[in-house]
């Protein structure tokens, strides 16, 4: 049994002019219908001949090169035009002679090159026509022949208007690719900076304090194996990260965001750096991409406090609600920012449109004891 459904999927796997071929045949069977005598497309209003010899060959001209009107549009508008010439001049009024303005349209909308030569060409040829058919002695009159002629051209305009609306369409859907493909290189920039920049200033902030150990061996290993732990986590995160950019990647659920904040705080305060940290409420089922939101923060403003105040008492507070996620990273000054690594800002303008796209708030600023204070509020979930 036929699947229906299935049906147009079907008819498009066939070539162009596969599809196309169909109309001519259509053509051809009017043009002997007798309901339709009388209907004719023809201009010139001759007296009509029988059909004979010639006319097969008009109708050929006319309706078979249709089955290549988008393949081949030129090619197919001159054999029609041909046909058409050959069925007026023989007074052959024919349905097929509708071929002409189905050619046009087709062309008008499917030509790429010369457009302007073929329309001199056809307004020349059509005048030709129009005084032959006057020689004969055609009784259509001026205002037919004009008439005709008007169709003729508004109907290549439809072609080309739907030539230009079809480019404007294609260059719409290329701008929009390629603002997708800016959007997926910023996020994957951003997130570079997040994992590389905090792993990186840790393992630096570690390394520095490793020179001053020598002389205490078991803080020196300790030291180093936070090193190497960083590092791996590093990797780790990277390595997720890329497997992200695949999309055929079939990798398990990571452990959410919210419950790795603990895990980010005891990195920190392995790096030397005292962390208090402070979570309140219970995360909610369903936060959307306010839990990585959150994290970032975090990692970022810790990131920060290692750079610019290292060993300052940071304070970590985040707050889960209902529909919301807030957020706060502060240090109090007290620290120094020997070895600084240096910062170019654009992670905190890169939380801020991350906020920002989720509707939240984001501030940050120097604080009242002379630190510096992260805030956000990063909407999220849903109620319970």
């Amino acid at each position: 049994m036929i699947n229906l459904r299935r049906v147009p999927e079907w008819w498009r796997r066939w070539d162009v002019t596969v599809r196309d071929f169909p109309l001519p045949l259509l053509l051809i069977i009017a043009s002997f219908l007798p309901v339709l005598q009388g209907h004719e497309t023809q201009v010139g209003d001759l007296p009509q001949r029988p059909f004979d010899a010639l006319a097969a060959v008009a109708l050929a001209f006319e309706c078979f090169p249709l089955a290549v009107r988008r393949r081949w549009p030129a090619a197919c508008l001159a054999l029609v035009s041909l046909g058409f010439v050959i069925a007026e001049l023989g007074s052959y009024h024919m349905v097929a002679g509708t071929a002409l303005p189905i050619a046009l349209l087709s062309a008008g909308a499917h030509l790429e090159h010369h457009r302007r030569a073929t329309l001199v060409v056809l307004s020349a040829t059509y005048v030709a026509l129009a005084v032959a058919l006057v020689q004969l002695g055609s009784q259509e009159g001026l205002d037919g022949f004009v008439m005709f002629y008007l169709l003729l051209a508004i109907t290549w305009g439809i072609g080309g208007w739907l030539r230009s609306t079809r480019a404007l369409e294609a260059e719409r859907r290329r701008r929009v690719a390629e603002d997708t493909r800016t959007a997926e290189r910023a996020r994957i920039a951003r997130e570079l900076h997040d994992v590389v920049t905090h792993h990186v200033t840790a393992m630096v902030v570690q390394a520095e304090a490793a020179r001053y150990l020598t002389a205490a061996p078991d803080r020196l290993d300790q030291t180093l194996t936070a090193v190497t732990g960083t590092g791996r986590r590093a990797i780790a995160d990277l390595r997720h990260l890329l497997e992200l950019l695949n999309p055929d990647h079939d990798t398990e659920a990571r452990t959410p965001y919210v419950g790795r904040l603990r895990s980010l705080v005891e990195q920190t305060r392995q790096a030397g750096q005292p962390v208090e940290f402070t979570e309140e409420g219970e995360p909610a089922e369903s936060t959307g991409s306010a839990d990585l939101v959150a994290y970032r923060v975090v990692q970022e403003a810790l990131t920060n406090a290692l750079k610019h105040a290292r060993g300052s008492r940071t304070s970590v507070q985040v707050r889960h609600g209902e529909r919301e996620i807030t957020v706060q990273v502060s240090t109090d000054g007290s620290g120094s920012r020997a070895g600084n690594p240096g910062g170019s800002g654009r992670g905190l303008a890169g939380l801020r449109e991350r906020v920002d796209v989720l509707g939240g708030d984001f501030s940050a600023g120097a604080g009242t004891g002379g630190g510096f204070v992260v805030r956000a509020r990063i909407p999220g979930g849903s109620p319970s």
